[in-house]
């Protein structure tokens, strides 16, 4: 994959108009209307941007950071917008993109649940005339005009690269690995593996390293992962690092560890920089997470949409090849980075994570320790 610089073929226009914002009542929506003087002109007024975020389990990412970024941007540019989550669920996503295109939607983002199901909202959105927008997960098969994401591979390898560096500093000598994979519907999880396999194969080929249990956990549920590790380390008992490809599902393992009185003793792997995540990094619980920064995804996002909205043509330099049709998928592709205990305040400072929510009770010391201000 190449990583893309966004550039917009055109100068996004003033507008005039005022903007209202609107909250859903049940937390999983959210609109914003546009409203002006009579005298606006209709084709002055960009069209509706809809986006469906996948749930509010798998990582608490999706409500408390692509959320927020999202709506500040559109705001920010005053376009009509609604923001749904179909929590976890892949008939309710099919609704919310129908009431969507219903209402009016030109420009549909979406964030997958399943290739399949993504495949069926894109293609039908297409057909209607609707741009569509890929968010974060490629839509294999599917028929998204852009894709906005991270390198998912690179995240995959600093999460091997990570284990190695947590293994080593702990001199651990043939430590045998279990491998938490996320969802094998997730096309994200795909690549996150293949990163982190490409690291550790050479320590398994070479003998440094004893390759465990290798599993992957359904739809990324924290509690499917719990019980799944539980099982690798009641059948194998001297499991030394665990490769999760998360901090939900490393916390998952983590609680297991402290059941066993292993937690910190068996280092353990995460991302998404969670305040879970972090938090456990201050403990001495996880050795690593991948930070994402959200807003830099979601401004790359806004800024295609807007002007997709307003009837521009952007192009993305970078491109994506989808495995299942070998479209190349025009690609906003942005770098990951790896933090551990003495750069965490990185991620406070890059404002992700507030200081107040992450700094709480016990963790006020660890903070302070960790140079976090």
């Amino acid at each position: 994959m190449r990583k893309g610089i966004l550039g917009l073929t055109a100068a996004a226009a003033a507008l005039s108009l005022g903007l209202t914002a609107c909250g859903g009542d049940d937390g999983g929506t959210t609109t914003a209307q546009n409203s002006g003087s009579a005298s606006a002109s209709s084709a002055a007024k960009p069209g509706k941007i809809g986006v469906i975020l996948p749930d509010s389990k798998s990582s608490a990412r999706w409500e408390t950071a692509d959320r927020k970024y999202l709506e500040e941007a559109f705001k920010a540019a005053n376009v009509d917008y609604d923001i749904q989550n179909a929590q976890g669920d892949k008939t309710a996503f099919q609704t919310i993109a129908d009431q969507m295109i219903t209402n009016g939607a030109t420009v549909l983002v979406i964030v997958n649940l399943d290739s399949g199901t993504g495949k069926a909202v894109l293609d039908k959105a297409k057909s209607q005339g609707v741009a569509t927008i890929d968010y974060d997960r490629l839509t294999l098969g599917g028929s998204a005009s852009y894709y906005v994401s991270f390198d998912n591979t690179k995240v995959g390898t600093l999460q091997g690269e990570g284990l190695v560096k947590c293994l080593t500093d702990k001199k651990v000598e043939k430590p045998i690995i279990a491998e938490l994979n996320g969802s094998p519907t997730d096309n994200n999880a795909t690549l996150f593996k293949a990163g982190y396999d490409g690291v550790l194969k050479a320590k398994y080929d070479s003998g440094e390293y004893k390759k465990g249990p290798d599993e992957s956990v359904p739809d990324w549920d924290n509690t499917k992962a719990g019980t799944i590790f539980e099982q690798m380390l009641t059948s194998e008992s001297k499991i030394a690092g665990v490769l999760a490809a998360n901090d939900g599902l490393g916390n998952a393992a983590i609680t297991v560890l402290k059941k066993q009185n292993l937690n910190g003793k068996v280092p353990v792997t995460g991302q998404d920089a969670t305040v879970q995540g972090l938090q456990n990094i201050l403990n001495g619980d996880q050795c690593m997470t991948v930070y994402k920064a959200v807003k830099k995804e979601a401004d790359a996002t806004a800024e295609l949409a807007i002007a997709l909205a307003k009837g521009e043509k952007p192009t993305a330099s970078g491109s994506v090849k989808d495995t299942e049709t070998g479209r190349d998928v025009p690609s906003v592709l942005l770098d990951p980075q790896a933090i551990y205990i003495d750069n965490v305040k990185d991620v406070v400072a890059d404002g992700y994570v507030s200081k107040d929510e992450l700094c709480t009770g016990d963790f006020a010391d660890k903070c302070t320790k960790a140079g976090i201000q």
